[in-house]
């Protein structure tokens, strides 16, 4: 049993050290899984074995993030963007293994050496570029759906390149029909999920939803993410094209949310694991004994790749910094040029030396993407100082489409609740002006007749176009806290007197708000509970004067009423940190606690960043204590605090320390 643990044991305990570190430095926890790899792969510890069925286990995490991009798109937006898939997404894979494979070529004297490292070099990691611009709600954004498109194409373009690679080595006379039969298979297999798997999924999810079975639900999606991957296999596709798919058919039904849901702690823990098998790729000794090679596999990925992705996306008419961001997110290499490599190695067409270092080249520009990605906005600024066509033309909208407001509100994002929003300011007749980063969303709402334009708030140009000095109210619609800490530090340059209402999802980041210069902080969860009590209360038979005073009175308190919760072990956080939320605590004084017999103000539990919201004695409730108010045994303590404070404060009850 020791022997049989060990590894396991040691590979998670690595695990937690390195992603916990990740966190704590502020960089992406996937370095952590890559360390992980390395350290307890075959070039360190030995603790993971290397084999098919540990690159399987890595493949499925692939597979089940690209199931959750899938979720985000849907047909029409697949169709819309056509011409950066097969646009821009061929012209990139066709122009850098042009370059790069004639560098390659001039260098070792093989023209098939250069083409099988080129092919390699040209794809880029889905799994990494994928999950950060997830996590950093960047998808949707031009350079969002620019890498996406690229990415899409280069799935699709590994299907010609695994049947050209052994076709050449082999100077095979059936090559163009070997092609043929695999583009054939290729529109064969996607047009049949597309047209008929939207028909089938819709109504097979509704016969499985009406068994009321969460397991049955559960492993229907199961079933369905792996099912189609297979099927896209079996017809020479790739696992994650087919999975992207799956992910596209569910996201046309109504389903889509309950399924993003549920598929989360998979997707989360396999692809951890598929970073950990690529960091047990990279073999230390080869780092010394290639250092040139490997040099030389870096210039042709990082500036050069970026470089062509830049280049091609200004020639299909994106803006500079968009192209950019999008340029850096793609430079790095990825999964499907280990495949690539290993193919090319196998027939022999070039030696183990310069296999290992295109090997080693990849790894090193993955380490690297994560940093990228996270600066690329500060990059862009730093090196597209001025793309003065485009701004000025943005510039202009902004301020011929303000200048005739005044007095009017600025509603910073356009989503849902922005919308709602300017809904009820146009029944009052206030005027408002929307700005949003969702160039679609725009074109749509603009052709519609709303007032909005393309345009990032924390810009102090395009406050200053849309009209801050005239402004009447700026509100900030979305719950980014660290975008809405942008905005408002721009508007507070401008203007100190200009009320500023920031939306949130719960009171953790209300105080940070405030601080920020906020005027008001909207909770989504403090006012939906304050709407519920309002309804029951006036269901009850309570006044409706009474219940109004009573929200108005909740409200000049800063939702104090509401401030802390029970935490049950159904009770799921999602996208916040759990440790800074307050929670109320009940604490019982049993017999011999230390704070029998002390007075409520003599403890110190002010210090801690604790409060007692209420002592319960018997039957009785108190909530107006003072500070003389002696505790008693078997008095029960309710304390407000974040979880930390709230375990001291409750060892420093009962325990006195």
């Amino acid at each position: 049993m020791h022997s049989s643990l060990f590894p396991v044991v040691m590979v998670l305990l690595v695990a937690v050290l390195a992603v916990t570190g990740c966190r704590r430095l502020h960089v992406p926890p996937m370095l952590g899984y890559l360390v992980v790899g390395f350290l307890a792969g075959p070039g360190v510890m030995h603790l993971v074995p290397e084999g098919p069925e540990t690159e399987f286990l890595g493949e499925i995490g692939i597979v089940f993030m690209m199931f959750s991009i899938g979720l985000e798109f849907s047909l029409a937006k697949l169709k819309a963007m056509r011409h950066l898939v097969f646009g821009l997404g061929l012209a990139q894979v066709l122009l850098t293994m042009l370059l790069v494979g004639s560098g390659i070529a001039l260098l070792s004297g093989s023209v098939l050496s250069g083409f099988a490292i080129a092919a390699a070099l040209t794809m880029s990691s889905t799994a990494i570029v994928s999950k950060l611009l997830s996590e950093r709600l960047e998808l949707p954004q031009p350079h969002g759906q620019l890498a996406m498109g690229v990415l899409l194409f280069q799935d699709i373009a590994v299907v010609p390149l695994l049947i050209l690679l052994p076709a050449f080595a082999a100077n095979s006379s059936s090559l163009w029909q070997d092609l043929g039969l695999a583009l054939v298979k290729v529109v064969l297999v996607l047009s049949l999920l597309l047209v008929f798997g939207q028909k089938l999924m819709r109504r097979w999810f509704h016969l499985v939803a009406r068994q009321r079975s969460g397991e049955l639900f559960m492993i229907n999606v199961l079933l369905v993410t792996l099912g189609v991957a297979l099927i896209t296999q079996l017809a020479g596709l790739s696992l994650a094209l087919g999975a992207f798919v799956a992910g596209m058919l569910i996201s046309e039904t109504e389903y889509r949310f309950q399924v993003e849901e549920d598929i989360k702690p998979f997707r989360d823990i396999l692809l951890g694991f598929f970073f950990v098998t690529v960091g047990m790729r990279l073999d230390v000794s080869v780092l010394f004994s290639e250092s040139g090679s490997i040099l030389l596999v870096l210039f042709l990925l990082l500036p050069l790749k970026l470089a062509v992705v830049w280049a091609l996306a200004r020639l299909f008419g994106q803006r500079s910094k968009d192209a950019l961001k999008a340029a850096l997110a793609l430079a790095q290499g990825g999964e499907f040029g280990f495949v690539l490599l290993s193919l090319a190695g196998n027939l022999h067409l070039f030696g183990p030396a310069l296999e290992q270092a295109a090997i080693a080249g990849i790894l090193i520009s993955m380490l690297a993407a994560p940093f990228l990605i996270q600066n690329a906005e500060r990059i862009a600024k730093r090196l597209v100082k001025q793309d003065w066509t485009m701004q000025s033309l943005d510039l202009h909208q902004i301020l011929v489409q303000s200048m005739l407001k005044n007095e009017h509100v600025i509603v910073c994002g356009y989503g849902r609740s922005g919308q709602y929003l300017a809904r009820l300011l146009q029944s009052e007749d206030i005027p408002f002006f929307a700005l949003d980063l969702d160039p679609e969303r725009v074109r749509e709402a603009g052709e519609a007749g709303d007032a909005v334009v393309f345009g990032d708030a924390g810009k102090r140009e395009v406050l200053m176009a849309a009209g801050v000095m005239r402004a009447k109210a700026v509100v900030i619609t979305f719950a980014d806290t660290h975008a809405s800490e942008r905005i408002i530090d721009v508007v507070r340059q401008l203007r100190r007197d200009l009320p500023v209402i920031v939306r949130t999802i719960d009171d953790t980041d209300m105080a940070q708000l405030r601080a920020a210069g906020a005027d008001e902080v909207v909770s989504e969860v403090m006012e939906g509970s304050l709407m519920l009590a309002s309804h029951a209360l006036m269901v009850l038979g309570v006044p409706l004067n009474r219940v109004l005073r009573r929200i108005r009175t909740v409200r000049e308190q800063r939702y104090d009423l509401f401030k802390g919760f029970f935490r049950g072990a159904s009770d799921e956080v999602d996208g916040i940190d759990d440790e800074q939320l307050e929670r109320l605590l009940s604490v019982q004084l049993l017999p011999g606690a230390s704070a029998i017999g002390m007075h409520v103000g003599s403890l110190p539990l002010p210090t801690l960043g604790v409060q007692i919201k209420a002592v319960r004695r018997g039957s009785t409730r108190y909530t107006e204590l003072g500070r003389d108010f002696e505790l008693a045994e078997d008095d029960v303590l309710v304390l407000l605090g974040k979880p930390a404070p709230l375990t001291q404060a409750e060892s420093l009850l009962l325990q006195g320390e």
